[in-house]
């Protein structure tokens, strides 16, 4: 029990401490009882505060602690037998609300785990979706991890919120499903391709789309619109769509520049890597052009983060 003739001084003990009853009595120094208990109430909605007063205090008095949230009354001189009677009442009450609060608390933290459980099963079978794509090239095994983590670290310097970010990291990898559907003969030909075989092969944007598209899933929906616009040019020469600018959604430009540096700096059965510095200046280049000059810029700031992610992931 912790008593106190200055209610100021009780304020600061109440916002420090746990406390499961209160008992304020009307007429105290520097502010009344209802005054405390309104100011109790713009925090503390649950515990139970019974108000004393006297005989002679009059009934809107009462009227207004009720309204400010007083929960019961005793009257002075208080009666032993009464008091008992009410305390015992509303610690029950706490001691319920309590309980109720735990327990609450308890199943909440099971649905987040089971939530995290299923969400964790989802995005290992997108992993396994993404592998599958690039599973025929093992010499771009790793491709789309580094994609996803560079995307990743480019939504966090674009400033989106963490389940952007989270999103983006397990739709990127998604980006060329539709190669599924493109024949070895295109996919691991160790040479330019034709026009014809081009056009068979710029077919993959759309592919992985129609894989993807209509799920339930924020990861395939966003992945959906990945596989669609990662080709995408800022300047509306890309394929399939011809969109440009702010039409591509963000999601798109991100994984298109973290795409590409990893495509140019990466060995590829019709190209050898080029030298990181070549890349730069390659996307410098293309900024405004094939490529969002802002999320060129972010990756530039970033660059030694996403070298360091090239070296942790290479391909075995």
């Amino acid at each position: 029990i912790a008593s106190f003739e200055d209610p100021l001084k009780a304020i600061e003990y109440i916002a420090n401490n746990h406390v499961d009853i209160i008992f304020v009595d009307y007429i105290m120094p520097e502010m009344d009882g209802i005054a405390l208990i309104r100011h109790i109430r713009t925090t503390m909605l649950d515990i139970p505060i019974i108000m004393v007063t006297s005989l002679g205090e009059r009934r809107d008095i009462k009227l207004q602690a009720l309204d400010a949230g007083a929960n019961e009354f005793l009257t002075k001189p208080v009666d032993s037998a009464e008091f008992l009677t009410r305390t015992k009442n509303l610690i029950a009450l706490r001691r319920s609300q309590l309980q109720l609060k735990d327990r609450a608390m308890h199943l909440e933290e099971e649905v987040r785990k089971a939530t995290k459980v299923i969400a964790d099963r989802e995005f290992e079978t997108l992993v396994v979706l993404g592998r599958a794509a690039e599973y025929k090239d093992p010499e771009t095994a790793m491709h789309i991890d580094r994609v996803a983590y560079t995307s990743r670290m480019l939504a966090v310097a674009k400033g989106l919120p963490t389940y952007q970010q989270d999103l983006i990291f397990h739709a990127a990898p998604l980006h060329d499903v539709g190669k599924m559907g493109i024949p070895d003969s295109i996919l691991l030909k160790p040479g330019r391709l034709t026009a014809d075989e081009f056009i068979v092969m710029k077919t993959h944007s759309e592919i992985g789309f129609n894989i993807l598209k209509n799920s339930k899933s924020s990861v395939l929906s966003v992945g959906s619109q990945i596989a669609m616009t990662h080709h995408e040019r800022y300047d509306g020469k890309g394929y399939p769509r011809a969109l440009a600018d702010s039409k591509i959604p963000l999601f798109g430009r991100i994984v298109t520049v973290a795409d590409c540096y990893d495509a140019m700096i990466s060995k590829r059965p019709y190209k050898e890597a080029m030298p990181a510095t070549k890349v730069l200046e390659i996307m410098v280049a293309e900024k405004g052009k094939q490529f969002d000059p802002e999320i060129v810029d972010l990756l530039i700031s970033r660059i030694h983060e996403v070298q360091r992610v090239y070296e942790k992931l290479k391909d075995l």
